[in-house]
């Protein structure tokens, strides 16, 4: 045998018998059944429920085949609600425990199930459905973060001091709110090549999305949007008269909270712009596919070009002798150092398709979010991982160690996040948004479909790709 196959062979030997040695210790605990009995189910999905009965015969963790068999459907069990509106697919999709539709949650919530809908037909409707109902909220309002399904509901948050309209649960502006919709239309497009849904409503849409972007870019003031909350939290209002820090014109573009619903410090969040760059490339390569050789389509590009320039110049820094993307800047030579949990983040850019995973400046920039460089990275007797100020000091996010193992080819680093993974769950059966790092049974919402989903599309990948890590 040669040296170098004989390496190989001892490192996947040594990875998985490292891995099977934490089996031993869950083989004798017991696994009720926490998932919803077959009729009370959402949705079910003959494809879905294939894959799960044969991934989770091969997973030797019986902790790890549970969690797995739990998570994975777990959006279409318990969030969506489907049917045909006019002739169309609708479908509304709840985060969980919160009665509302975010457009970010909505389509990281369905897109683990992109795969599987060249073969089941009632699945392939039910994201046509999400596409459907993500333009009916765009049309509403660009600005808006979250949506209910009545149009006519009015929110807890009506008294926000920003244009509020029934129909709107939350009206936080976030750049990847409007960066999501555009991945999950193209990543339909990409599995089926259905060109039919993007029809004088989605460009519509589209229109609103690219106008929003260009108002926020801020070249000749703040733009229309503004927002103040009435509330103790700095987290949940914006300063300067609803309108945030200001920032000087560079043509990135200005998100005034992050992912996590958070306000923003500096108005250029970095990863979110990143993902605004990618956003544009697959809008413009769905406009193109359509023929379409409108001015969106040239606006599409002219913006995805100078966003480009923008980010080349502004989103690195100089730290301890090595080049690293900012969290966010603000054009005047300010900038904030830190990475949140939700996604987009600079750790999640790569499983975005914005950067690659060799791309230099992304490790060093790995390194410093996954160390005590980074403000909300808590290591404990529990667990390590990033946070971030929406669930406060010292709490993990499962998403940041779910996007830490998803972005990683280590064999031992995507081990220890499952390992990591499975240990979280407290019993429950579920993911939850964040657990304290000394302690998994202090965790935060029970019911959080985006960590569950995502959590069984980090499994269904080593299964793919690492199947000893498994078996």
């Amino acid at each position: 045998m040669h040296r170098r196959t004989f390496i190989n062979h001892t490192a996947i030997a040594s990875s998985a018998m490292l891995f099977s040695n934490n089996l031993l210790a869950n083989s004798t605990k017991e696994f009720p059944i926490v998932r919803l009995p077959i009729a009370d189910r959402k949705f079910t999905s003959k494809a879905v429920e294939a894959t799960i009965n044969l991934v989770k015969n091969k997973i030797a963790n019986p902790e790890l085949a549970w969690l797995f068999q739990n998570c994975f459907p777990n959006t279409l069990d318990t969030t969506v609600d489907f049917e045909m509106i006019n002739g169309k697919p609708d479908t509304y999709v709840i985060t969980g425990d919160i009665d509302a539709m975010w457009l970010r949650d909505s389509t990281a919530q369905v897109w683990p199930y992109l795969p599987f809908i060249k073969k089941d037909i009632p699945l392939k409707q039910l994201i046509q459905g999400v596409v459907n109902r993500q333009v009916k909220c765009i049309l509403l309002d660009p600005y808006a973060n979250a949506f209910f399904k009545d149009p006519n509901r009015n929110s807890d948050w009506k008294s926000d001091l920003t244009e509020m309209k029934p129909g709107i649960h939350e009206r936080k502006w976030e750049i990847d709110s409007l960066c999501y919709p555009i991945r999950l239309a193209h990543g339909y497009w990409q599995q089926t090549g259905d060109l039919s849904l993007f029809g004088p409503d989605w460009l519509q849409a589209m229109t609103l999305v690219i106008q929003t972007f260009k108002e926020q870019q801020r070249q000749f003031n703040t733009g229309p949007y503004k927002f103040e909350r009435v509330t103790g939290a700095a987290t949940d209002t914006l300063p300067i008269g609803g309108y945030g820090y200001p920032t000087k014109y560079t043509d990135l573009i200005s998100s005034m909270f992050r992912p996590s619903d958070d306000a923003t410090m500096l108005p250029n969040l970095i990863p979110s712009n990143f993902f605004a760059l990618i956003s544009l490339q697959h809008l413009a390569n769905i406009l193109g596919a359509l023929n379409n050789s409108s001015a969106l389509l040239t606006q599409v590009k002219a913006m995805h070009n100078r966003l480009k320039l923008a980010l080349d110049k502004h989103s690195t820094v100089m730290f301890q002798n090595q080049k690293i993307y900012a969290y966010e800047v603000n054009g005047f030579g300010s900038y904030n150092l830190m990475d949140d949990a939700n996604v987009p983040s600079l750790l999640s850019l790569p499983y975005l398709g914005a950067l690659k995973t060799t791309d230099p400046i992304y490790q060093n920039t790995r390194k410093f979010v996954l160390s005590s460089n980074n403000p909300f990275f808590f290591k404990g007797t529990a667990a390590e991982g990033i946070g971030g100020p929406h669930a406060g000091m010292d709490m993990i996010w499962p998403l940041s160690i779910i996007m830490r193992g998803l972005t990683s080819s280590n064999d031992f680093e995507i081990k220890n996040c499952l390992q990591t993974l499975i240990k979280s769950n407290a019993d429950t059966g579920f993911i939850h948004e964040a657990f304290h790092k000394n302690n998994e049974k202090q965790f935060t919402r029970k019911w959080f479909a985006w960590a569950n989903t995502l959590f069984g599309e980090f499994v269904l990948k080593t299964y793919n790709h690492k199947p000893y890590l498994l078996s």
